[in-house]
């Protein structure tokens, strides 16, 4: 299976670390072993909302390419959701079998326009910005319509992650990983939409 973890400046980096340092724990597992993780962005620094930055390895990659694709939140998904140029190399991932967002993230694939006809949720305090590109904001921690699932707010990266092993790999898996970073909590308020 192949992510891709597509980052921009403005991003809160827990959004995106919390699903990161979760989703690698596939490689732990034979069956998803060969699992690989992109960490994608258009240039090859990216600045979080705070000033602390990260190199690039992954510039501008076609992401119909990708299995997955993760996108995270921040204070720059505001603007960036205006940006053609991005908004257009999102809309390359809409084959992919999984489009993952966190906190506002959910905004920037609503841009693309891949959430028409899907319900969907971010940040608590910014159902109203979402509201737009969906068919229903759904005011939960975890959602899952089809293959795209959408989280709240920001520490919920960690329960999105345990999530999607779960999905890939079952409820034994999930147990495993949460002993192996020492998490202790149930994650509540998941909703997946029946087709």
């Amino acid at each position: 299976m192949k992510f891709a973890l597509v980052l921009f400046d403005g991003v809160t980096f827990l959004d995106f670390i919390g699903f990161y340092d979760v989703i690698t724990k596939l490689r732990h597992f034979d069956i998803t072993r060969d699992a690989t993780f992109d960490i994608c962005a258009r240039h090859t620094e990216v600045r979080d909302e705070l000033g602390l930055t990260i190199k690039i390895d992954n510039v501008n990659p076609d992401l119909s390419e990708y299995d997955a694709v993760f996108i995270p939140g921040g204070m720059g998904t505001r603007q960036l959701r205006y940006d053609e140029e991005f908004v257009a190399s999102l809309r390359k991932a809409e084959h992919a079998q999984y489009l993952i967002s966190v906190c506002t993230g959910s905004l920037l694939l609503g841009a693309a326009g891949l959430l028409q006809d899907i319900k969907a949720t971010t940040h608590p305090l910014q159902y109203a910005l979402l509201e737009p590109y969906v068919s229903e904001v759904v005011q939960a921690r975890i959602v899952q319509d089809g293959g795209v699932i959408t989280a709240g707010g920001v520490s919920t990266s960690i329960d999105l992650g345990l999530y999607m092993v779960e999905l890939i790999l079952g409820k034994e898996a999930k147990e495993q990983v949460k002993r192996g970073i020492d998490y202790p909590y149930e994650t509540q308020g998941i909703v997946v939409e029946e087709a």
